[in-house]
């Protein structure tokens, strides 16, 4: 029988034909073996109504995603003249059941393809032998189906017997999906069964390709079963070197598919020529992989090998280099820590990777599973806190922060290894290339430290411009990446005159300010009014240090000084600062109101009345009535001032030069006095009621709870705005290294 196809995880159906009018049986065969393979099938054929948004959120995203793959491959597979019939449809299920209707041939005996492997135990057929097996209805394998039954259904005492007398049947291929016995027995995981069969074929036939163009090793490198594939490459050890699943060779596919334990073990016997060829894009992948896989060992050595693989494009057509340059987590400045976590970090100690590779697999002991990076450092014991504790694992998420700086560490180490290559280069042998694409996108998402790195491998980088003409230090002000920004300006020192270059536009580093943040960085901050606050400080930071004739240099796009261009680009971001500042204040102001007039009236209602004689406070000499006095005086001066404040705001000229200091200031003192007012009503409040219920505990302090719940939500809704506008107005904010302009 034919079992289901296992296929890349890129979802790829290789050789695949486009459905056309004429081969829909072919077609659907393949289609579903590929949709049962990625778990994908029971979205074509479901019997059920799939769920809908009120039904639960996660519930219906899982369906609506799977529902989109399989959609997708079903599309994907369409010819131009098949994919109008489904164009509109939405459900994986509808698009089949449509094709299926419109193009498939009418026939008395209906074709069965393959069902899920795990219903194949439900259906008992009798084999030409009479022996009982499981099997499907339809056969690609002729005469020698009962062969396959047998190795599908584990028997492999029936499937040696056949052998026997037909010994040409093990390297047989099914008429479509082109798989082999061994195919479907590591495809089945009968680990096993695979490797008694690997013994009984002969060398190249265990380089035969199904109709995907995988090979059995490549089954097993995509499953993890190290015991097969130590048996297949023993028996063929230049199997290593061709592709088993599309261009991948066995150790990508290992590695990709995160058995680093196999991986490790193909890398040991692969040979490097393997992974340089197509120019080297396989070793390049490999590099690639480990950022993003977090285990660098194999990349290490590989790197340290053969170092011009760094800036060698991998089958994404991206180098190393920029693989490195894209992933936030292998560096400092993409892992944001806490200022404690920060101070463990610090005092952690990484020793060095080894010189060599360690490629010590035990493979004879599958069962203890993959050696990942993380598991390592687990059982290395080679963690070193500087005195503070002999075992990390146990503190305070130290194992956490361990694992963070581990891979920091090891990124370091490929890209200095890495950066081996740009030793030599000049500035104008990098424009345009893909070194200079990796250093301009290291600027953009800010990874300060790999900038750092090149620039001191290679201090004639810091020259390097863009093909717009940008330098490096303009650019990283576009991107308003602050850490790099200061990086290149104090490097700056060393040629002062790079700070008033232009690009070919004429633009200055004054007019890169000067144009608007881009959206991932503006979005980091909350509220129009506070981003504007955020670009007029980036604008006054780089004109301090800019020359004072850069101020008066006027571009060739715009015909704008950089004053002008700010006030151009920012004009819509000022117009939404100045309504999300008048909707705060005007909202603020309606609670402060209310606060006034509930506090003037409590002050002339005092708790217990007057005395009739003297129309004095019954309770004046108490000490909790000079509490709720003195609670409701300030409660009413602040919510006074308070108002006055945020009127201020709403009167406002909203000039671009009010957003820097002065609204901020005004919105700092109006939200505060606000918090302060409705905290001191709070307290009057509280006072009064242990005034009135006087040694009546049980009722006040559950009310004393309930009062506190506007104070506590109050902080919890505005104070971080409130300490955010502090932090951004009068702390250090982005810019907490102050800069001096430089001697020109």
């Amino acid at each position: 029988m034919a079992a289901a196809t296992v296929v890349p995880a890129t979802g790829v159906i290789a050789n695949l034909k486009l459905l056309n009018n004429y081969n829909y049986d072919e077609w659907s065969f393949r289609v579903k073996i590929y949709l049962l393979a990625e778990d994908l099938w029971d979205f074509v054929e479901a019997t059920t109504e799939p769920p809908k948004p009120e039904d639960g959120e996660a519930e219906f995203k899982a369906w609506r995603k799977n529902n989109a793959k399989a959609l997708y491959a079903i599309q994907s597979s369409c010819g131009d003249d098949t994919y109008s019939l489904i164009g509109g449809i939405t459900t994986a299920k509808l698009a089949w059941d449509t094709l299926e209707e419109e193009l498939k041939p009418a026939k008395a005996e209906e074709l069965v393809t393959l069902m899920p492997l795990e219903d194949l135990n439900n259906i008992h057929l009798t084999s030409n032998d009479g022996h009982e097996s499981n099997s499907s209805y339809y056969s690609e394998f002729g005469q020698h189906q009962p062969f396959i039954d047998f190795v599908t259904n584990g028997d492999w005492d029936s499937a040696k017997e056949y052998l026997g007398i037909n010994p040409d049947v093990i390297r047989k291929r099914g008429s479509v999906s082109g798989a082999t016995a061994l195919h479907l027995a590591v495809g089945l995981e009968y680990e096993d069964m695979a490797m008694s069969l690997v013994e009984l074929m002969a060398e190249e036939d265990l380089e035969i390709q199904d109709a995907n163009g995988v090979t059995a090793i490549g089954f097993a490198a995509n499953k993890g079963l190290a015991q097969v594939a130590k048996c297949i490459v023993e028996k063929n050890k230049k199997i290593l070197s061709l592709p088993c699943f599309g261009d991948m060779i066995p150790l990508l596919e290992a590695y990709s598919s995160g058995h680093w334990k196999l991986a490790r073990f193909f890398y040991s016997l692969t040979p490097l020529e393997a992974l340089l060829l197509d120019n080297g894009c396989g070793g390049a992948e490999l590099i690639s992989e480990s950022f993003i896989a977090k285990e660098f060992d194999i990349a290490l050595d590989l790197i340290r090998r053969c170092p011009n693989l760094a800036i060698t494009t991998n089958f994404s057509g991206l180098t190393p280099l920029h693989m490195c340059a894209t992933t936030s987590s292998g560096f400092l400045s993409g892992t944001p820590l806490k200022f404690w976590q920060k101070w463990i970090y610090d005092s952690i100690h990484i020793p060095p990777a080894t010189t060599t590779l360690d490629i010590r697999i035990n493979v004879e002991k599958p069962e203890d599973g993959p050696v990942s990076g993380n598991d390592l450092i687990a059982r290395s014991g080679i963690c070193r806190l500087r005195g503070l504790v002999p075992n990390p694992r146990h503190f305070f998420g130290i194992d956490h922060i361990y694992k963070i700086k581990w891979v920091h560490e090891r990124t370091a180490e490929v890209l200095h290894s890495m950066c081996e290559v740009i030793k030599d280069k000049s500035p104008k042998q990098v424009i345009g290339s893909v070194i200079s694409a990796a250093i301009f996108e290291a600027i953009k998402q800010g990874r300060v430290e790999l900038i750092d790195e090149i620039i001191e491998t290679n201090p004639l980088l810091f020259g390097l411009i863009d093909e717009n003409g940008k330098s490096l230090l303009q650019f990283a002000i576009e991107c308003r990446q602050e850490k790099v920004y200061f990086l290149l300006y104090e490097l700056s020192g060393v040629l002062p005159s790079l700070l008033a270059v232009t690009d070919k536009l004429n633009n200055t580093l004054l007019h890169s300010a000067a144009s608007l943040s881009p959206l991932a960085q503006l979005n980091h901050i909350q509220g129009a009014a506070l981003q504007m606050q955020r670009e007029l400080q980036w604008f006054q930071e780089v004109e301090k240090i800019v020359p004072p004739k850069v101020l008066e240099v006027v571009n060739d796009t715009d015909g704008m000084t950089a004053r002008e261009l700010f006030t151009k680009t920012h004009k819509e971001l000022a117009k939404e600062g100045e309504r999300s500042m008048k909707e705060t204040a005007t909202s603020c102001t309606v609670v402060g109101a209310l606060i006034i007039t509930i506090m003037f009236t409590a002050a002339f209602t005092v708790p217990g009345g007057n005395n009739g004689d003297t129309g004095m406070p019954m309770f004046l000499d108490r000490m909790l009535f000079k509490v709720f006095m003195v609670s409701v005086a300030l409660s009413l001066f602040s919510s006074t001032t308070s108002v006055m404040t945020f009127l201020g705001i709403l009167t406002s000229r909203y000039a671009e030069t009010d957003f820097l200091k002065s609204l901020p200031k005004k919105m700092i003192i109006g939200l505060f006095t606000l918090f302060f007012s409705v905290a001191t009503m709070m307290i009057g409040f509280v006072s009064t009621l242990f005034i009135m219920l006087d040694g009546k505990s049980w009722i006040v302090i559950p009310i004393i709870l309930l009062a506190s719940a506007p104070i506590i939500s109050f902080v919890w809704m505005q104070f971080p705005l409130l300490v955010e506008i502090f932090a951004y107005t009068y702390g250090a904010g982005i810019f907490s290294k102050k800069v001096k302009p430089l001697v020109i």
